[in-house]
Order: C-alpha cells, then sequence, then structure tokens
C-alpha cells in the first residue's frame, strides 16, 4: 500500500474517532436526536423543566409485553433501559386528572378529539396492532398521556396507555428541528 493511501485511511480513521468522541461529549452533556415521526426530527437538549402538558419527553417504556412486541416488531428499538427498551421521545398530552378515552374515531381529552390520533387496527405489515379500551379513564396522580400530535403511524399511548412519571427521564427542549 502506497503512503498516500496509508495517509488517507489514517486521516479517515481519525475523523471517525474525533466524531465519535464529539457525538459522546455531546450525548453526555444533554444532546439527543430524534429520527421517528411522533415529534419534529432533529436536534433536542435534555431539560431539567417540569414535566407538563404540552412538553416533549424522553422514557424508558415500562417492561410490559405491549413493549416486548413493539421492540420485536421493530416499533422501537433495543437500547439501555431495563427490558433492553430503547428510549421513546413523546409530547405529553394529558396528565393528572385529564379524562381519557381511545374510541375508534381517535383519543379524546377531556371531550377534545386529538389530532392523529385515530388508532389502526393493523400497522404497515398487516399485523394487529393492540387496542385500548374505550372506557373513560381519569388519569391518576402520576400518569401522563404519552402521544404524537403530527402523525397516524406513530406506536404511542393509543396502544400501550398511560405511562408514570417514573420512566420519563427528561423533559426535551428542541435545538434544531425540521
Amino acid at each position: 500500500m502506497n503512503r498516500a493511501i496509508k495517509r488517507v485511511i489514517a486521516s479517515v480513521v481519525v475523523a471517525g474517532v474525533g466524531f465519535v468522541a464529539a457525538g459522546g461529549t455531546m450525548y453526555a452533556a444533554g444532546a439527543r436526536v430524534n429520527t421517528s415521526k411522533s415529534i419534529p426530527l432533529g436536534l433536542y437538549w435534555t431539560s431539567s423543566a417540569p414535566i407538563t402538558k404540552g412538553e416533549y419527553v424522553i422514557f424508558c417504556p415500562p417492561q410490559r409485553t405491549v413493549f416486548d412486541d413493539a421492540r420485536e416488531r421493530g416499533y422501537i428499538g433495543p437500547g439501555f433501559c431495563p427490558g433492553n427498551y430503547g428510549y421513546m421521545m413523546k409530547k405529553v398530552l394529558a396528565a393528572k386528572g385529564d379524562t381519557v378515552s381511545v374510541t375508534p374515531q381517535g383519543v379524546t381529552v377531556n371531550g377534545g378529539l386529538l389530532p392523529h390520533s385515530k388508532p389502526l387496527r393493523v400497522d404497515t405489515a398487516g399485523r394487529p396492532l393492540p387496542y385500548m379500551s374505550d372506557e373513560r379513564y381519569t388519569l391518576g396522580e402520576s400518569e401522563l398521556l404519552l402521544m404524537t400530535d403530527r402523525s397516524e403511524t406513530s406506536f404511542d399511548a393509543r396502544y400501550f396507555g398511560p405511562v408514570s412519571r417514573e420512566h420519563v427521564k427528561s423533559v426535551i427542549r428542541p435545538v434544531f428541528t425540521g
């Protein structure tokens, strides 16, 4: 191998190591990247802000069969959360005291229909999706409804139900989204 090729290879390796180190440093400092349709694509930063309605959050899915199935089907990736789940990012659309109902028309919160919330019966591969009861349910002290308000195909609370605040790792704030 000639010297020019060796220099190019060495430069690529050094650049790659630098890129990985920079990414790790940014992650440790609070940077998070969203590549799903659930919230706007882009770069987010973790925050110590309180968890309130309207905030974007990053959370570890609770260990439930519905999340085991979601990981196996590729709706969520494997990761560092208990149960080997990857983190999920959603918007808090309901919290303590809100009345929620999942109907064939969509999810209602305090009687108002949420946009893009109509439950699908099957996924894009034709596999049946879990379906939450259409009973009215009032969220308890620590329960949150974590959903999208922008995608009909997001895997969210219309399929897995409320999540406890204890599973939320952080409020995330958009830095650069598209």
